[in-house]
């Protein structure tokens, strides 16, 4: 897929011509501390990135720092240009200005104790779908303190 367009254009040596970017659909979803079913509450699109992850990797590297075999590099928030793809809370509130509706009268601007997030991705083409399975976690009060 065609890399995005950069403007302004990155420094020379993140500059590539050759196409690094992904059609990967992403999707969150809020299982909310009262219960029921998730509710979805962005969907992106891998696409949808400033920079490529070949730009990360060397924007990540080129003052020395190392990368590893089975390293970890992640890309941030990924949000798309219209409201339902924001992708962070505090976007999709508009910092806690706008709630997101979730059912009945349940809304949310930030996430709560006992929410529960819910990511997934696919790949899809002609005639297939490549799933990436769940990533969930769950929001837990903090600790009191000692």
């Amino acid at each position: 897929m065609a890399n995005p367009e950069q403007q302004p254009q990155p420094l020379p040596y993140l500059r590539h011509q050759d196409p690094f970017n992904f059609d990967i659909d992403l999707r969150v979803a809020l299982r909310p501390a009262e219960g029921g079913e998730p509710i979805t509450v962005c969907s992106t699109n891998f696409s949808e990135l400033y920079w490529t992850f070949k730009q990360m990797v060397a924007h990540h590297t080129v003052t020395g720092c190392n990368l590893n075999p089975g390293d970890l590099l992640a890309s941030g928030t990924i949000s798309g240009r219209v409201a339902h793809s924001y992708g962070s809370m505090l976007e999709l509130s508009w910092k806690g200005t706008n709630p997101v509706f979730l059912r009945d009268n349940l809304h949310r601007k930030f996430l709560e104790d006992g929410d529960e997030v819910i990511i997934t991705g696919a790949c899809r083409g002609d005639g297939f779908r490549v799933g990436f399975g769940e990533c969930t976690g769950r929001v837990l009060p903090a600790l009191p303190s000692a």
